[in-house]
């Protein structure tokens, strides 16, 4: 598999809606191979395909880094619970912002081979799948922080005043 570019804040693609998947070719699955290598090679905990410059409504996320999980076509079921924490994309590198989410999510989306399944979820991975369906539909998160987006720098330097 291969590291793609993640395109950035500011690219159209990451505006626009993806497509659904009608179907399963080598392509698509090559896509998936080389999303998690580029998810896993930038630390990410998810990744929509447009972030990789292709329309298509798939997101792979891996919360726990050996818990891999692809999202073909999802759509959410049942949400519940809130939560509100710091959150950054690897579409905006170096920022990070306080956005509230829901703390438990169902999805019913499709496997590789196009199979549905349901998936449900709480904390990280509930925020990280509404953060990648966002992307599905041209969304980031920046247009949901609460407050200022800050660089991520700032917090390291507040924890090093705080031990001082």
């Amino acid at each position: 598999m291969a590291i793609r570019n993640v395109r950035q804040i500011g690219d159209s693609i990451l505006e626009k809606t993806s497509k659904e998947v009608k179907e399963i070719t080598p392509r698509i699955r090559e896509l998936i191979g080389d999303m998690f290598d580029t998810m896993y090679e930038a630390d990410g905990v998810g990744l929509a395909a447009c972030q990789v410059g292709v329309l298509k409504r798939i997101i792979v996320v891996d919360e726990t880094g050996d818990m891999p999980h692809v999202l073909i076509n999802p759509r959410l079921m049942e949400t519940s619970g809130e939560q509100t924490g710091n959150e950054g994309c690897l579409s905006v590198p170096g920022k990070h912002g306080t956005v509230t989410r829901p703390n438990y999510v169902k999805v019913l989306a499709y496997d590789e081979e196009l199979k549905p399944f349901e998936l449900e979820g709480t904390e990280l991975l509930a925020r990280a799948i509404c953060h990648e369906m966002d992307h599905l539909d041209g969304h980031l998160y920046v247009e949901k922080v609460e407050g200022e987006l800050r660089d991520n720098t700032e917090d390291d330097e507040e924890e090093e005043d705080d031990a001082e």
